[in-house]
């Protein structure tokens, strides 16, 4: 006599479907990815706020630039609008650039002091570590920008922007911090010492002085006019001199988005190449 084998269980509704994760196991994984990252955006903010030196550093040094700009140079150079209107904008976005070498000094020191070490013992998702760095470089940056825009009012910064314009130029600003941010997330797992982390800011710094930030780039030597006008940072100045000032940007607002566009997804994937590198 034959005994027929017994039938196979049903599968639960909660069993995961074949050759993949279930639907829930996805959302717990994200909740977890979002629950670190706040974490760890906290804890980047808070070391922001006990190093006082850089971030006076971050609104002082651009403050500063703008008062020098505006009344030590701002009677030799004077645009249509005054220079105050011309340089504003590109101080705004220079702002950014200081606090670059903070966010990657910040990445750099915790992959050599072995507290990254020590999180992969915890059950922290790895790539909160960054996002937590990128959120804080974030919000340093809009509340430093915002500090330079408050002082620049103060100054007799005029802006003539709508609704809409300004909106663009929030966005435009937003857009760069960010793609900052994640440039720096990357040089600070590149370099090897807190030194070369923060060498990161002086390259950001010294571009825009070759760019139409301070002066037209028509006034610039004709060997350095080339240069100016294809470098990064004169279309996404020029874009967002036109949005705060009602002017015409041509066609330099889709170039600035290339741009921005572009080093955001750069650095994002080297960003996430180099720290799956470090895990190994």
């Amino acid at each position: 006599m034959s005994i027929a084998a017994p039938a196979p269980p049903a599968p639960s509704p909660s069993d995961p479907p074949p050759g993949g994760r279930s639907a829930s196991a996805t959302r717990t994984s994200g909740a977890h990815l979002w629950r670190d990252a706040v974490v760890m955006s906290h804890r980047s903010i808070r070391h922001s706020l006990r190093n006082i030196d850089a971030l006076l550093i971050g609104i002082i040094l651009p403050v500063a630039l703008m008062l020098m700009f505006t009344y030590v140079f701002g009677g030799a150079i004077s645009p249509e609008g005054g220079y105050i209107d011309f340089v504003v904008p590109s101080i705004i976005l220079l702002c950014a650039g200081y606090g670059a070498g903070t966010t990657a000094v910040s990445v750099t020191t915790d992959m050599t002091e072995g507290i990254i070490d020590r999180f992969r013992t915890m059950r922290v998702v790895s790539s909160a570590v960054l996002l937590g760095h990128v959120v804080a470089s974030m919000a340093r940056n809009l509340v430093s920008t915002a500090v330079v825009l408050t002082t620049a009012l103060l100054l007799g910064f005029r802006p003539s922007a709508g609704p809409l314009e300004w909106f663009a130029a929030i966005g435009l600003i937003m857009l760069f911090i960010l793609a900052l941010s994640w440039m720096s997330a990357a040089w600070g797992l590149v370099a090897r010492t807190v030194d070369a982390a923060a060498s990161l800011s002086f390259f950001i710094l010294f571009v825009p002085y070759v760019s139409s930030a301070f002066v037209p780039i028509d006034t610039l030597p004709t060997w350095l006019q080339g240069f100016a006008q294809h470098q990064p940072m004169s279309p996404i100045i020029d874009t967002l001199r036109a949005l705060l000032l009602d002017g015409d940007a041509g066609g330099a607002g889709w170039v600035a988005c290339v741009w921005l566009v572009g080093i955001l997804a750069v650095s994002v994937v080297a960003s996430a190449l180099l720290w799956r590198r470090t895990r190994r």
